[in-house]
């Protein structure tokens, strides 16, 4: 099913500076200090992690580090050392195929995928980390160097905006600073994944958003077409979690979850451009209905499988609110009290 070409609507809607910044501050007033676990500054200091405890050293090292305990038990002075760590570096794969144009309700999965990879950037930029993204197109898998501060996050925004993603088509050749990546064809999540993991080995926040729908039945020798067969981008996104905190956004339409009853209706598949004639009746929306239920189970089962933290946007919710009670609800599972200067979820 199709919806037409992009509407200029939507691009003047979200890409503006403006609109963005508002998009900003409504998403750092109401999720800040949630998605991203606290994190050691760049200096020693306040907030940095203590490591061991040492003899004093005078004239060389500083008494603000002095360890009283270890002092008062030893009788003699102690302090003890600061470990420093490095700024955080998130990085996004954000699927940008054929079938995240789609969308029947305020917004399109693309424009979607847009607000969820600000919902993560803006809150990581703002602590002044790197956030770096790799888009998946049509063409072939495209990185977009780490960066820091906000320009540059607005031009990985504009970028996604931007891309197409017709069957066939490469990124714009508007995307400045991209390069080209390897091992990642058209529409393969799986490769996709394993193409982040080679390339970011630095422990951090990684973050797939995406409508994990499974490709076509292609009935080649050698492919597995079972529906209950576990998603070939369950093992690379396993390895993934092993060594980073993963963050899955599934991004759905809820025409993708039922059919409306409206008889004769052709519909056109995004990725393939194949087209046919269905009767929508209601054995057959019935039938799709059962059908995209258990696709969404066996995908909920497998981010759950892997560790990955799962969080479902849709196009006809409010996805601010949908995001601030995901981070609620791992906040509370966590068990850890959420307290910061000034800002309330």
């Amino acid at each position: 099913m199709t919806t037409g070409p992009r509407r200029d609507g939507a691009l003047a809607r979200l890409a503006p500076e403006r609109t963005l910044r508002r998009l900003e501050l409504q998403v750092t007033r109401r999720l800040d200090g949630l998605l991203n676990g606290e994190h050691l500054g760049l200096l020693p200091g306040p907030g940095t992690e203590l490591a061991e405890a040492r003899v004093y050293q005078p004239g060389e090292d500083d008494v603000r580090h002095m360890d009283w305990a270890v002092t008062a038990r030893t009788t003699t002075p102690h302090v003890r050392d600061l470990v420093v760590d490095h700024e955080l570096e998130a990085w996004a794969l954000v699927d940008l195929t054929p079938s995240m144009d789609f969308g029947t309700a305020a917004m399109v999965k693309r424009d979607l995928a847009v607000a969820a990879l600000a919902a993560v950037g803006f809150l990581t930029v703002r602590l002044g980390d790197r956030v770096g993204a790799y888009l998946q197109h049509p063409g072939g898998l495209r990185r977009w160097p780490a960066r820091t501060g906000r320009a540059a996050f607005y031009a990985l925004l504009q970028a996604v905006l931007d891309a197409r993603t017709e069957p066939g088509t490469g990124p714009p050749a508007a995307m400045s600073g991209t390069t080209a990546t390897s091992g990642a064809p058209h529409g393969d999540l799986a490769a996709a994944i394993t193409s982040l993991a080679r390339g970011q080995t630095r422990r951090g926040l990684r973050v797939v958003i995406s409508d994990f729908l499974p490709p076509a039945p292609t009935g080649r020798p050698g492919t597995t077409d079972d529906p209950d067969a576990p998603p070939d981008w369950e093992s690379p996104l396993r390895r993934l979690a092993a060594r980073h905190q993963v963050l899955a956004v599934e991004v759905i339409d809820p025409r993708e979850l039922d059919l409306p009853d409206i008889g004769l209706v052709e519909m056109t598949d995004p990725e393939t451009g194949a087209a046919h004639e269905i009767v929508l009746s209601r054995r057959t929306r019935q039938r799709y209905a059962e059908a995209a239920r258990a696709q969404r189970t066996r995908t909920r089962d497998a981010l759950r499988r892997c560790g990955a933290h799962h969080l479902v946007l849709r196009t006809d919710r409010d996805w601010i609110a949908d995001v601030a009670r995901f981070a609620l609800r791992q906040r509370r599972a966590a068990g850890r009290a959420f307290t910061t200067a000034g800002v309330r979820p």
